[in-house]
């Protein structure tokens, strides 16, 4: 009876504590988020970028963004795409371009370290057909992670460049979008299926790195 009487005594204090330390995260997250979005406010100002693409104010706009995060949590990853160009129509498509083979190129890094981290001598042809099938698996990713790329916001200034030769102005756009690690994790898997049919040798890499593909990468380095 005496055992039952501390269990339940037990329960009710982790009860009592635990929505507490949810307050108290949520708070500092808040808080955090805060922070961010006042540096983020006056790195624009100091930068001279413009929202673009929007007719809300900066304010609005950077706040909906970290709702987004906040809502998303964990989940979320926030990956930035760059332009350049005298022509401001091409610039969000060309950003969109930029983020795919940024967020590819770190997808074929993290697949290089985790296997050279997983085996010192995993690359043993020298025909280097490892660091082949990593280049194709790049390819792959960017092509199935455009449909995961949710834009959030743009931003756009105005700089000196050169134009038809001579010195002009030019604009230059960043965008920042949010990946969903959910949806992103099966992108990096169809990506890695689709790079196994290049060769035997790639269907090869491909079984032996499947694994940590679709850990999403999630390991101690």
């Amino acid at each position: 009876m005496k055992g039952i009487i501390t269990k339940l005594a037990l329960i009710a204090l982790l009860l009592a504590v635990c929505p507490a330390t949810s307050v108290a995260q949520s708070k500092a997250l808040s808080k955090a988020m805060k922070k961010e979005f006042q540096a983020k406010k006056k790195e624009l100002k100091k930068g001279g970028w413009e929202i673009y693409g929007s007719d809300r104010s900066a304010d609005v706009v950077l706040l909906t963004h970290y709702e987004k995060l906040n809502e998303l949590g964990d989940d979320a990853v926030v990956v930035m795409g760059t332009a350049t160009s005298p022509i401001k129509r091409v610039l969000r498509a060309q950003a969109q371009t930029d983020a795919g083979q940024r967020y590819a190129q770190q997808a074929g890094s993290d697949v290089q370290g985790r296997a050279i981290q997983d085996d010192q001598n995993f690359e043993e042809d020298p025909s280097q057909s490892f660091s082949h099938f990593c280049s194709v698996y790049e390819t792959k990713v960017q092509q199935e992670i455009k449909g995961e790329l949710k834009e959030s916001y743009s931003i756009i200034r105005t700089i000196k460049g050169t134009v038809n030769g001579k010195q002009g102005d030019i604009y230059e756009m960043q965008t920042y979008y949010i990946v969903d690690l959910k949806g992103a994790s099966q992108a990096r898997i169809r990506a890695m299926q689709a790079a196994a049919k290049e060769s035997e040798a790639a269907q090869k890499y491909a079984e032996r790195v499947s694994s940590f593909i679709q850990e999403g990468f999630d390991y101690e380095p």
